[in-house]
């Protein structure tokens, strides 16, 4: 059958289904990425004219930043999308990835209990906040799951010269959704990127207790993956998807993207 007529038989199909014809796609990207990013909202967002212009679909597998990359180094995904820099990088070196590239940004927010019992809210900095949390032993719940968010909790108590140990901190191997609900239930403090926190915002009783710190920024970045090692790989697809993302229509998509009113996350790409 040729490619035209299948391809209107499709179309018929989907409109008396009344399915997208997207679901239909030959072409399918497998894109992991962290449960930060999906949480959002914004890859939803994002994919569907994306999926609708390239007749590609993507498949998402939101995990760990680090497992993300091991998906990656393994050969299972085509594509990731993450926001650890350090661990970005030595996957780079290491020859798994050809080529790292920004997309967007938000920064990270320590999240706690309204009355904020360690008093977070009048620390001087990122490393007077996290420490009156441990001197004063209130319950830390940590993602504890090598994502980007955990690394980059595990830097921060590093730079602080804590080694949070105790009853009071919690590993929870979670997502970011999952942890701040556990929070949430424990009257915690939490590490949490901004666009998950506004997407959870009306669902949990917590607050930020301490922002704006200049170490808590959060860059994401997506990698193309060194094909020369994983022949199998859809690395054509990958830099559609790529291109689109860090074209005009997908920074103004990133840009645009609200949760109740407020911006979860900055195009680094097109201002």
């Amino acid at each position: 059958m040729k490619k035209a007529t299948l391809q209107l038989l499709l179309t018929r199909i989907a409109f008396t289904l009344l399915i997208p014809l997207s679901s239909f796609a030959e072409d399918r990207l497998r894109l992991a990425t962290t449960t930060s990013t999906d949480n959002s909202g914004l890859l939803a967002v994002l994919h569907a004219p994306f999926e609708s212009a390239a007749g590609i679909k993507v498949d998402v597998i939101a995990v760990g930043t680090g497992k993300a990359l091991r998906l990656a180094q393994n050969g299972d995904v085509d594509l990731v999308m993450v926001h650890a820099p350090s661990a970005e990088k030595k996957f780079i070196e290491d020859g798994f990835g050809k080529r790292r590239l920004p997309i967007m940004h938000n920064d990270f927010v320590l999240l706690g209990p309204a009355n904020d019992p360690a008093q977070l809210a009048s620390a001087d900095n990122l490393a007077d906040a996290i420490g009156r949390i441990a001197a004063v032993g209130h319950p830390f719940i940590s993602r504890g799951d090598d994502s980007g968010t955990h690394k980059k909790e595990l830097s921060i108590w590093d730079s602080a010269d804590i080694d949070p140990q105790g009853n009071w901190y919690i590993a929870a191997g979670q997502g970011m959704g999952a942890v701040i609900k556990m929070a949430d239930d424990k009257l915690a403090y939490t590490l949490s990127d901004r666009g998950t926190w506004l997407s959870f915002k009306n669902k949990a009783d917590l607050r930020i207790c301490f922002e704006g710190d200049p170490s808590l920024h959060n860059p994401y970045h997506v990698i193309l993956l060194n094909d020369s090692r994983h022949p199998h790989i859809r690395s054509n697809l990958a830099r559609r998807y790529v291109d689109f993302i860090r074209g005009p229509e997908g920074q103004r998509i990133i840009g645009d993207y609200r949760v109740n009113g407020l911006q979860l996350f900055h195009p680094d790409v097109i201002k």
